[in-house]
């Protein structure tokens, strides 16, 4: 059985690799303020709507362990601190209702946008790896984007300096 899991999951990481990569973002990169992401659920959230904010973009999936490991400490952020907030970018394509299955078990604070993982939002582009996260600051300059795990603590020692 474990090694069906383990079967699929590189299956799915080949898939996710070899689709069409849109080029991410990098360092100084500015956030087109009309970026509007769909939310889980209905509605939409734009960029725009959080500026003069830090905001902290992450690239998330159910199936990614240190995703999910990650999330209570961004959620934490997200609930705690009035000038951050996150944005959780689900790259995995699914269905709500696996989402929400999902978000029972492993609840957070911070909204979850869907991406449609063949055509990533600009300018954050395609991730090279799970989880990935942009800290955009409160102009819309991305300020660090961090490839792999990230701390509640890595995030506030960039924003408090």
């Amino acid at each position: 059985m474990a090694i069906r899991i383990e079967l699929l999951l590189g299956f799915l990481l080949f898939l996710l690799l070899s689709a069409p990569a849109a080029p991410a973002a990098e360092v100084g990169t500015p956030v087109p303020e009309n970026l509007v992401l769909e939310r889980l659920g209905e509605g939409s959230v734009s960029l725009s709507e959080y500026r003069g904010r830090w905001v902290v973009v992450n690239y998330w999936a159910t199936w990614c362990a240190p995703c999910v490991k990650e999330m209570p400490e961004l959620s934490e952020l997200h609930s705690q601190r009035e000038d951050v907030v996150v944005l959780g970018l689900a790259f995995e394509d699914v269905d709500d209702a696996d989402f929400y299955a999902f978000l029972e078990k492993t609840p957070v604070e911070f909204p979850i946008l869907k991406v449609d993982v063949y055509n990533p939002p600009q300018p954050f582009g395609t991730p090279k790896v799970l989880p990935t996260t942009y800290v955009v600051d409160p102009a819309g300059i991305i300020q660090k984007v961090f490839m792999g795990p990230v701390t509640r603590e890595d995030i506030e020692h960039l924003i408090d300096g």
